[in-house]
């Protein structure tokens, strides 16, 4: 037998739930495609999906204990200025600078919960 698969996506687990679902709605200008109250919520992107939920009662403390453990999302913007200026319109500027690299321009902000958000534009070439 062999292994298949038919989807992937992100999860982040936050105790913080209705607080990072509100941003990630905010911030993605898109309300979750499915959405269970306080205990999960859903946003499709472009080829990925990124789910939150608010781990049970009994889970939590493990949760907690590993919150330092952050997910770094990465996603490719078309304008990078607009971005971090609708970051900073939602309350959480990112706190460094532009930086250059091979692949392109990029800056990291944070969510809520502190889970690192890379936002890189690509280099265009126009040959």
């Amino acid at each position: 037998m062999v292994f298949q698969y038919t989807n992937a996506f992100v999860t982040i687990a936050s105790v913080n739930f209705e607080k990072l679902v509100n941003f990630y709605t905010k911030f993605l200008e898109q309300k979750p495609v499915s959405l269970v109250p306080n205990v999960y919520a859903e946003f499709n992107l472009v080829s990925m999906r990124l789910g939150i939920f608010k781990p049970k009662n009994t889970n939590e403390s493990e949760f907690e204990a590993i919150a330092k453990s952050k997910i770094s999302l990465c996603l490719e913007v078309s304008n990078l200025e607009d971005a971090i200026a609708h970051l900073t319109t939602l309350g959480y500027p990112p706190p460094g600078e532009i930086s250059i690299a091979s692949h392109g321009r990029e800056i990291y902000a944070y969510d809520p919960d502190g889970n690192r958000l890379i936002l890189h534009q690509a280099i265009v070439n126009d040959n």
